[in-house]
C-alpha cells in the first residue's frame, strides 16, 4: 500500500501548551496539528526551545496539552486519567527519550520483560529476539549502568519496541552516540517505518531528517512548513 493511501495512526489537532514561571506565561505549542500515516517516518526539526520535545510528550501522553487533542491508533490519549494514558501508551506507543527508559536495578532483558508486563493482553516479541534485532543479544544480562552510549541507545530502542507498538516516538535517538551506532539506530527506525509502523523522530541531525519520509519544521511552537 502506498503511504498516501495508508490509514492515519497519529492525529494531533490544534495542540496548545503553555507554562507559567512567576507572572510570565510561555507558549511551547501554539495550535500545532500533525497527522502521521502508517508506514511514515516523520522528522520534527527546529531550534532548541521551539517546542519539539513538548510536542513529542503530548503525542505520547506523557504531558497533557492545554488545548486540542491527540488520537493514536484510534484511541484518544489526551484528556484521560494518567492510569488510562499509561495503559494506552504501553499497548500502542513505544517511547524513546534522551533520558532513557531504563529501570536501572534490572538487566536489559528484565527491562524488556517489565515493559511487556504493562500490556499483558497483547502479543509480544521474544525479548532475546528484540535484543538480537538491535545487535545486543550478548548484553541481555547487563545492567544499564554498564552500557556504552551506543549500547544504551540500542537497548532503549528494544525496550520501546517491547510490545510491538504501531507507533514509535523518539527524541534525539542518535544525539549521544558515535556515528556507527547512530547509523545502526537510524537503520532500525527506518526499518520500523518500512514494516508499516508510524515513526516520529525529534532531531537536530541532518542524517535523520534525510532518512525520513517527511520533515516538519517547528519554530516558536508553530509548525512553519513541511
Amino acid at each position: 500500500m502506498d503511504v498516501a493511501d495508508a490509514p492515519t495512526v497519529i492525529d494531533a489537532r490544534e495542540l496548545y501548551r503553555f507554562f507559567h514561571a512567576g507572572d510570565e506565561e510561555t507558549f511551547a505549542l501554539r495550535g500545532v496539528s500533525l497527522a502521521v500515516r502508517a508506514g511514515e517516518m516523520v522528522a520534527v526539526v527546529g531550534p532548541s526551545g521551539s517546542g519539539k520535545s513538548t510536542l513529542l510528550a503530548c503525542l505520547a501522553g506523557l504531558d497533557e496539552p492545554d488545548g486540542g487533542h491527540v488520537i493514536v491508533a484510534g484511541q484518544r490519549i489526551s484528556r484521560r486519567p494518567e492510569a488510562t494514558r499509561a495503559a494506552l501508551r504501553a499497548r500502542w506507543i513505544g517511547v524513546l527519550l534522551q533520558s532513557g527508559n531504563f529501570l536501572n536495578h534490572l538487566s536489559v532483558a528484565q527491562n524488556i520483560q517489565s515493559a511487556q508486563a504493562l500490556a499483558p493482553r497483547c502479543p509480544k516479541p521474544d525479548a532475546q529476539r528484540l535484543l538480537a534485532d538491535v545487535g545486543m543479544a550478548d548484553r541481555a544480562s547487563a545492567r544499564p549502568s554498564t552500557l556504552s552510549g551506543g549500547e544504551a541507545a540500542r537497548a532503549a530502542l528494544a525496550i520501546a519496541l517491547a510490545n510491538d507498538p504501531p507507533v514509535l516516538l523518539a527524541d534525539e535517538p542518535t544525539g549521544e552516540v558515535d556515528q556507527e551506532a547512530g547509523e545502526r539506530v537510524l537503520e532500525l527506525l527506518r526499518r520500523r517505518a518500512d514494516d508499516g509502523k508510524s515513526v516520529v523522530v525529534v532531531t537536530h541531525s541532518d542524517a535523520v531528517a534525510a532518512a525520513a519520509s517527511r520533515v516538519v519544521h517547528i519554530v516558536d511552537g508553530r509548525l512553519t512548513s513541511e
